[in-house]
């Protein structure tokens, strides 16, 4: 099945319904900020979020920092800057990006769950070092591992806002464990002033071992803390990773 971007192009209006940025963000931001204060070398004062998709987490993590957000979707930059005016975002590739100076702290949320080679992969986790002053930190989490990942696992969002009521449904499926790879799809239910309106999505996604993410971390230069965060009844790994020197 063809990969689409739709929730980040014409689908993209949707995203503000999808978790609200004050709640559902707020408390997994504020972990992001005390692994940065645990582990950087001096006083964090500056932070890239790379994939920072609509602003989200950058709507936490400017009570702490001062934020620059990259991202690879116009229709996602939009909403960003919107919800985050005061901030500074740049269109581009988390996997060649080069051109943004340096941070004391680098965020990697779920965007990297979009690399979907072991190329891209290691591509992104390396913009991340180029951009951090040497003691920096760079905070990633990955959705899922070959460990953690639940085979055929299903879940269901709903939201409504000005009239508009949606359900999100969310589907991991992996057709060959023998890659790294897994696939999304994505059903929404719209629902506008009665009418329903159904559109799908479908994602190729990384799936790599904490074995993996470990060696390339530490390849790339990074000394790497690991540790792990709950969510509900989630939990997932976070990588805290210091750049050498």
């Amino acid at each position: 099945m063809q990969d689409t971007c739709r929730l980040y192009t014409d689908l993209a209006w949707l995203w503000p319904m999808w978790g609200d940025p004050a709640s559902e963000y707020a408390h997994y931001c504020e972990h992001v900020t005390a692994l940065v204060r645990q582990y950087s070398a001096r006083p964090a004062a500056t932070l890239l979020d790379l994939g920072c998709g609509g602003g989200k987490n950058v709507l936490n993590l400017k009570r702490h920092f001062t934020v620059t957000g990259l991202d690879l979707s116009p229709a996602m930059l939009a909403q960003a800057r919107t919800l985050n005016p005061e901030c500074t975002f740049v269109h581009g590739d988390m996997r060649t990006c080069r051109q943004l100076g340096t941070f004391d702290a680098v965020l990697i949320d779920d965007a990297i769950a979009h690399m979907n080679s072991r190329t891209d992969f290691t591509a992104a986790l390396r913009t991340a070092h180029a951009h951090l002053t040497p003691g920096g930190v760079l905070v990633v989490t990955p959705d899922v591992t070959v460990e953690s990942f639940e085979q055929n696992k299903t879940t269901t969002t709903t939201a409504a806002r000005d009239g508009v009521d949606v359900v999100f449904i969310e589907n991991v499926y992996d057709p060959d464990p023998t890659d790294e790879q897994y696939d999304t799809t994505i059903v929404y239910l719209i629902r506008d002033k009665g009418g329903l309106r159904i559109e799908t999505e479908h994602w190729t996604m990384g799936l790599f071992s904490l074995d993996t993410w470990r060696r390339e971390l530490v390849a790339i230069g990074f000394e790497v803390h690991e540790g792990r965060y709950a969510a509900g009844e989630a939990e997932y790994t976070m990588f805290a990773c210091v750049r050498a020197g």
